[in-house]
């Protein structure tokens, strides 16, 4: 199916683009500053905001092993642990967030959070790049029978086909894929927007993308190559010092960014090729047309010197002046006259 339904809006082919606004970790756990940060999207007019649900126990070993040794010594234990969405906000922010008009979602990293944020009646539940391959969480999230929507940094079409497997084993087939890239922020030579095609050659599904790229020209460019959904990262100010804040967009950002989405999405079209009806008058006026270069009396055999290929377009059209040339005026033809079939 190339449509999924979330709450109230199709999302997939002949929809509008649906804009979430990915909070990650820039809530800094702050409750005041999440709120902040929902106002401003909701300001924007994306259609979602989401944020990520994660345990540093369930999540990341407490290993000392060098490959999750971060900068200033910190583990990725310790990053998590710094960084957890209190659970106890969910309610609130869920309904804040409605509250403002847009949807909520959250990204469940074990089951437990999946089964909390879908007690908030959420409209789809997300399943991050990183955990497309924890079958059991991905089957878990599916089973609660609504649209779930799958970003697939580094995964190959063989780990996609399985996520899809385990959604569909739970007699879901509500699913929405976003290509995305994993670097934060993500080089522009990394982005491969073309992979969406892929994807969607692959899968009968919504293909959308991820964005973790600096700015807005990214996204946008997806959305001309028929992204059905956008992700991007989002803050109230870039310079706070989580580790999300440095590559996600500021209000000002995103709301361009919403506002260029549209304008892409209205500029695409239909596809067809054909006069539109703001252009006819340009038609008229600018197109080149057959005239009288100089007075034509009746009876006269008309010659190539005495036809000119002008504006407006009130005439024969240009391809017919050699067929015009050799004909006898059939009426008197003034200077600056268009020649028509009746006149010749």
């Amino acid at each position: 199916m190339n449509k999924v339904k979330i709450g109230k809006k199709w999302v997939g082919e002949g929809a509008a683009t649906y804009i979430i606004a990915e909070v990650g970790s820039n809530h800094d756990c702050k409750l005041a500053q999440a709120k902040k940060i929902i106002e401003a999207a909701a300001s924007a007019e994306v259609d979602a905001v989401k944020f990520q649900l994660f345990k540093a126990e369930t999540i990341a070993a407490q290993t000392k092993d060098k490959i999750v040794i971060l900068d200033g010594g910190k583990t990725l234990y310790d990053l998590y642990k710094q960084n957890e969405l209190p659970r106890e906000w969910l309610g609130e922010l869920f309904d804040y967030t409605v509250a403002h008009g847009i949807d909520f979602l959250a990204t469940p990293f074990d089951e437990e959070a999946v089964d909390l944020i879908d007690n908030l009646a959420v409209n789809a539940h997300k399943i991050s790049s990183f955990e497309i391959v924890d079958l059991p969480l991905v089957q878990h999230a599916a089973a609660k029978g609504k649209p779930v929507i799958i970003s697939t940094g580094m995964a190959n079409l063989g780990e996609i086909e399985d996520a899809i497997n385990a959604v569909r084993s739970q007699n879901n087939d509500n699913i929405a894929l976003l290509h995305c890239g994993i670097s934060y922020p993500l080089n522009y030579s990394d982005v491969n927007l073309l992979a969406m095609k892929t994807i969607k050659q692959a899968f009968p599904y919504p293909v959308g993308y991820s964005d973790h790229t600096l700015g807005i020209s990214i996204p946008v460019a997806a959305v001309a190559l028929g992204a059905s959904l956008i992700e991007k990262h989002f803050t109230i100010d870039r310079a706070l010092p989580g580790p999300d804040h440095k590559f996600a967009l500021e209000p000002k950002e995103l709301t361009q960014m919403v506002k260029s989405i549209r304008q892409v999405e209205q500029a695409l079209g239909s596809g067809e090729k054909s006069l539109t009806e703001t252009e006819r008058i340009h038609f008229q006026r600018g197109r080149r047309s057959v005239f009288a270069k100089v007075n034509i009396n009746k009876g006269t055999t008309i010659q190539r010197g005495m036809l000119a290929i002008l504006r407006p377009g009130i005439g024969l059209a240009p391809k017919f002046i050699d067929i015009v040339v050799g004909r006898k005026a059939q009426v008197d033809i003034a200077k600056d006259e268009p020649i028509t079939w009746n006149k010749i």
